[in-house]
């Protein structure tokens, strides 16, 4: 059940981009249609999912008994960096048109905030159910739950995007004003989840 709520938790009622602001960069350049956001979204979970995989067991086995503590960022940079890189290599021979659909945005995942901001909490932050540090696990389900709450929030402003384009919208509005306000009203949707998990 813990894991369960961690997973929520993360998903939904703490969604990295809605309600916590981060990665906003790849929710609005790469949200244009559902295709992108599904690739997008899936390389960002892969890179998580793999990067929380490595840096856990690095700072908890090398990084914290030899008191290298303060080297934590340097080195989950360089592991997201390099995961990153595996994964433009995959996509450049297995998929040339996400590829190319991605562009600079596939290399900004290197820079996302929302994979590095998991790799530290996990490590600094303890679990709210249970009060103890993040076990293996539970880094790794609340790795999941974050990055399928991105996949989510790039999807939902891909299906609102995709309904702009055929409403009436006015013309001082058109554009980025009316997708940062859709984006706005997502978060606000959002905020209803709060209080789902105790």
């Amino acid at each position: 059940m813990i894991l369960f709520k961690i997973f929520i938790s993360a998903f939904l009622i703490n969604n990295v981009v809605l309600m916590r602001f981060l990665a906003l960069c790849p929710f609005i350049g790469m949200s244009s249609d559902e295709d992108k956001s599904v690739g997008m979204g899936l390389a960002v979970t892969f890179v998580t999912v793999l990067a929380t995989c490595v840096t856990w067991p690095i700072y908890h086995y090398v990084l914290d008994p030899l008191g290298l503590e303060f080297l934590k960022l340097l080195v989950f940079i360089l592991v997201i960096a390099s995961l990153v890189q595996l994964v433009e290599f995959f996509l450049k021979k297995k998929s040339p048109g996400l590829y190319n659909a991605m562009g600079i945005y596939l290399a900004l995942i290197t820079t996302n905030c929302a994979i590095l901001a998991v790799t530290i909490e996990v490590i600094d932050n303890t679990c709210p159910f249970t009060g103890a540090p993040y076990t293996f696990v539970q880094s790794l389900v609340y790795a999941v739950g974050v990055a399928l709450g991105f996949l989510l929030s790039l999807l939902l402003l891909a299906g609102v995007r995709r309904r702009l384009r055929t409403s009436p919208v006015p013309a001082f509005l058109k554009g980025t004003p009316i997708l940062f306000v859709s984006a706005a009203l997502l978060s606000i949707a959002f905020m209803g989840f709060s209080g789902l998990v105790k």
